[in-house]
């Protein structure tokens, strides 16, 4: 069954018919440059992990954003690159999930709000990792436990008001797959519709980390829209 789009949704496609958008920078070293200490994540067993963050200090998170979208960009992501219950459970915070990729959404969104105009929308893009496991190099998890780690994670980020997933810096085919799979999970479990995006990672080989070049990437997610 079809599900319906946003007005949001609608707006983004209008635009995109319309004129290339500008995503914006890294996260990652925004934060570095923020010079956060152990204390800023709250608890000794979360430090290093970007993710708390949205949690901790929620106005470092929306000082990166303000300074990428003063900045000019169209799209921000989400401070959720490692927003997986996977990648989460290295600080125990795999329970957390959704309620950080939520918060995540949420804080994205009220920055693009504090910069939108009616001839300048900004737009949230709900950043999905490729988590610390690869299906074909690495192993040490199964497909259906991927998808359900993903669809968790983009549940959250679609509460959170994203208008599009971002599954990036995929070094997998079989992993963005599965990412696909959990995101189609997490909107016809709330109910929201929106795009999707994938980015792939090329080594100086000219192929992905699991061998697939950029061509056969592209065949093999043909059919998403």
């Amino acid at each position: 069954m079809a599900r319906p789009e946003s007005d949001r949704v609608k707006l983004l496609r209008s635009v995109l018919a319309e004129r290339i958008l500008v995503l914006d920078g890294a996260m990652g070293t925004a934060l570095q440059d923020a010079d956060l200490q152990a204390a800023d994540y709250g608890d000794p067993l979360h430090e290093g992990c970007p993710e708390i963050l949205v949690v901790t200090r929620p106005d470092v998170i929306l000082q990166v954003h303000r300074a990428y979208l003063a900045a000019g960009c169209d799209m921000v992501e989400t401070d959720t690159f490692g927003g997986t219950p996977l990648v989460l459970a290295e600080y125990d915070l795999a329970h957390r999930c959704r309620e950080l990729n939520r918060r995540a959404g949420e804080l994205a969104r009220r920055a693009c709000a504090e910069f939108e105009s009616d001839g300048r929308p900004r737009f949230v893009a709900g950043s999905m990792g490729p988590t610390t496991r690869s299906l074909t190099v690495t192993g040490g998890v199964t497909f259906d436990e991927l998808r359900g780690q993903f669809a968790e994670q983009a549940a959250g980020l679609l509460e959170g008001g994203v208008d599009v997933l971002l599954i990036e810096t995929q070094q997998d085919t079989r992993n963005a797959k599965a990412a696909l799979l959990g995101c189609h999970q997490a909107m016809d479990e709330t109910g929201r519709s929106v795009p999707l995006m994938v980015s792939g990672t090329i080594e100086p080989t000219g192929t992905m980390l699991a061998g697939q070049t950029a061509e056969a990437l592209v065949a093999s997610l043909a059919h998403e829209d």
